[in-house]
């Protein structure tokens, strides 16, 4: 396969209860989300949207809540891109997640911080500063 753009496409982050979720982004990255309707024949599931650039590089995502799927840590880990990741990282605790490790330094690729949601899913936070 040859690339000609970024491997990831899409990521899911599943969720126990989709308004406390969507609270939970849209205070931490200051940003709105948006309903997503159900797939066709998956009447149950609800979908909400993060932002996206047309055409842009990069993935985007959204919460997802249905009966096949459950929220956890351990698995696979998104990071947001940030402008400095200490400003996402000070909103989480109140919007009701932990900070599971502060930022921190990577090196050449600059800083992250790792931190939990209100539903129980590990998430990075990613910056240059």
């Amino acid at each position: 396969m040859s690339l000609t753009s970024n491997v990831v496409t899409w990521f899911e982050l599943y969720v126990n209860d989709m308004n406390r979720a969507k609270a939970f982004y849209s205070t931490v990255l200051q940003m709105e989300l948006t309903d997503l309707p159900s797939p066709s024949g998956m009447d149950e599931m609800q979908m909400a949207c993060f932002p996206y650039v047309e055409g842009a590089p990069n993935a985007n995502g959204a919460l997802v809540k249905d009966n096949m799927t459950k929220p956890g840590s351990g698995g696979t880990l998104i990071y947001f891109a940030t402008e400095d990741c200490t400003q996402e990282q000070n909103r989480v605790e109140a919007a009701g997640g932990k900070v599971l490790q502060p930022k921190f330094p990577i090196g050449d690729y600059g800083f992250c911080a790792i931190c939990m949601d209100t539903e129980g899913n590990s998430f990075g936070l990613h910056s240059r500063n």
